[in-house]
């Protein structure tokens, strides 16, 4: 079951210049960062209320964070839900119909992570998450 919108994506130049704005112009929590190497970013959640903000900084031009750079000089990158079994709701996507991007799911910033092809979506990138327990 989806849950609630558990982050909103955005993709920055600069990760560090970027934390300038939503950290300390907007008093944003900073709740976590990490180098997600196979997906080819720099990445930290900030808290925003119940929901978080995730900024992606592309480690390279030549991965699709990058090249979404590239193409729209960064921002709104995906919208993720979150579910208490992420696994269930890729099965439950993929028997619907819905294009995939991840065939299963896979280790993120933000827990077990699957997104949905944009094409399914009329281009807006949808992400599942169910976050590690702490």
């Amino acid at each position: 079951m989806l849950k609630k919108i558990h982050h909103v994506g955005v993709v920055v130049p600069d990760l560090e210049n970027a934390m300038r704005f939503w950290r300390d112009l907007l008093g944003l929590h900073l709740t976590k960062t990490q180098t997600v190497a196979d997906q080819g970013v720099k990445a930290a959640l900030l808290q925003a209320g119940e929901t978080e903000i995730e900024l992606l900084e592309p480690l390279s031009p030549e991965n699709g964070v990058g090249k979404f750079l590239a193409r729209r000089g960064g921002g709104l990158h995906h919208v993720c839900f979150e579910s208490d079994d992420v696994s269930r709701e890729l099965e439950a996507a993929k028997v619907r119909g819905i294009p995939v991007i991840d065939q299963k799911p896979r280790q993120g910033l933000a827990g077990m992570i699957c997104f949905l092809h944009p094409k399914a979506t009329r281009g807006v990138l949808v992400e599942y998450a169910q976050p590690f327990e702490e």
